[in-house]
């Protein structure tokens, strides 16, 4: 082969667009270093959800010894506003910039509640971190770190919702999917790599160490998300007042689409079934299995990167005209035995088997996001799309973040009853409480199962086996 030709622009893009992920994304409005750059604020959050989901539960319970049900309610409270992303997304459509920008308003001001946040939460640790003695202070920390995952989490929904609105605002139509799906991805990468770091740093474990863990956080989110925003959106003119009941109409519309409702509502529960063992997953296998900070901060890149493995296994399967809510049942079946390796973990003492359960886990809650993604994709009403993920990210992140909460109160609940001797000697353990909340898992992986059946659509002909649809295609 001429060596003129593999030294040309050419053949170097050709080379670039098929072996580098997500390279066909670029386009000559949106050239890939804009992209991967403007990418920079999933992977901020990403890393923010590994500290607040993968480390902090986990440190707050066994090393700081704050009841599992302050923690619970603590990391769910991100999530109360995600019930409004739809609001949010509607409103950075219409908002009537007297400087002509619509969607880096509304990311300032996620990225300043989440710098907020981040600042204010070493203080609360390290009021958390005195004797329990002084009542005062235990119970200020707790107030304080609240508040400090409330702003985090107001902060990462109206980031992310807008900053995927602008993303598809600066990208061409056809390049639209890919470029979400990269920010997707990113993101999941942000968990992983976050996770590994934090790990690392918090080996050799102390209150001090982890504040510095924090305070770096907050300061590394900044820098992030400013490089992020840096000339993403361009100014256009002023627009006038919204419209009285836009989003009203558009909601009842949304409503009338058939089963649309029995969508969202399996949606909801698909969620629970895969999102209540978060916040006591890290401290089992801190408490049960004896396992350091280190080893159980891996275990949420491990089950994000089961996460990224199913998206791109999806593209495979859905290439084949697979039905995309037998995908999802796929994920809740896989789930079965992802749980069970988590509570069969404990009697054979085997943190491998547990570690394999998270990865599993991970592996089984992507398939089932993947499916019920894809779905929401196919919907009816094409002009609607845009509601409709609004939708469904409002449905899970409320259900995530519920069933988080109700995760945590159950382990403290049915804990203290066991070891108080409630339960019987057979279920005198620490274990019990955790086992509960696995074993309910599976139990609404089985209802998710049935609410599924009705969705599924019998055509001869699926849209996905001619135009295939796999991590490339995601809306995120």
């Amino acid at each position: 082969m001429n060596i003129t030709r593999l030294l040309s622009p050419a053949w170097a893009m050709k080379i670039t667009q098929r072996y580098v992920p997500f390279a066909d994304a670029a386009s000559s409005e949106l050239p890939l270093g804009r992209l991967l750059r403007l990418s920079l604020f999933q992977l901020s959050i990403g890393m923010t959800l590994a500290l607040l989901v993968g480390t902090l539960n986990r440190v707050m319970i066994v090393e700081l010894g704050v009841p599992a049900w302050w923690v619970a309610l603590s990391v769910a409270l991100p999530l109360v506003f995600a019930p409004l992303r739809a609001l949010i997304g509607y409103r950075s459509d219409t908002h009537p910039s007297a400087l002509g920008l619509k969607r880096m308003p509304y990311m300032w001001i996620g990225t300043i509640l989440m710098f907020g946040g981040l600042a204010i939460m070493p203080f609360a640790l390290l009021l958390l971190s005195l004797p329990q003695e002084q009542g005062v202070e235990i119970w200020a920390g707790r107030i304080g770190a609240a508040l400090a995952f409330l702003l985090v989490g107001a902060g990462m929904q109206i980031t992310q919702t807008a900053g995927m609105a602008l993303a598809s605002d600066i990208s061409p139509e056809a390049k639209r999917p890919r470029v979400v799906a990269l920010l997707y991805s990113m993101l999941l990468l942000g968990m992983i790599a976050g996770s590994a770091l934090l790990g690392w740093l918090l080996t050799d474990f102390s209150a001090t160490r982890l504040v510095q863990v924090v305070q770096g956080s907050a300061v590394l989110v900044a820098v992030l998300n400013l490089a992020s925003l840096w000339k993403q959106e361009h100014r256009q003119t002023r627009r006038g007042p919204r419209k009285a009941h836009g989003f009203a109409r558009s909601w009842q519309r949304l409503m009338a689409l058939p089963k649309m409702r029995r969508f969202l509502w399996t949606v909801g529960l698909g969620t629970v079934a895969f999102s209540m063992q978060d916040i006591v997953l890290e401290p089992y296998g801190g408490e049960v299995l004896g396992m350091d900070v280190g080893l159980t901060s891996m275990l949420t890149a491990m089950s994000a990167g089961g996460a990224l493995l199913a998206f791109g296994l999806s593209a495979r399967i859905m290439g084949r005209g697979i039905d995309t809510i037998r995908l999802a049942a796929g994920g809740a079946l896989l789930g079965l035995p992802a749980f069970a390796c988590v509570i069969f973990s404990a009697p054979l003492a085997s943190p491998l088997l547990f570690q394999t359960g998270a990865a599993l886990i991970g592996f089984a809650g992507g398939l089932f996001s993947v499916g019920m993604l894809l779905t929401a994709m196919d919907m009816p009403e094409r002009e609607l799309t845009g509601l409709v993920l609004g939708a469904w990210g409002a449905v899970q992140a409320t259900a995530a973040g519920v069933s988080m909460a109700i995760g945590g109160v159950l382990r403290d609940v049915v804990g203290a009853l066991a070891t108080g001797g409630w339960l019987g000697t057979a279920l005198n353990s620490p274990v019990t409480g955790y086992s509960f909340v696995f074993h309910l898992e599976i139990y609404l992986l089985f209802v998710v199962l049935i609410a599924l059946g009705p969705l599924v659509r019998r055509r001869e002909q699926r849209p996905t086996a001619t135009h295939p649809i796999g991590l490339a295609e995601l809306p995120g």
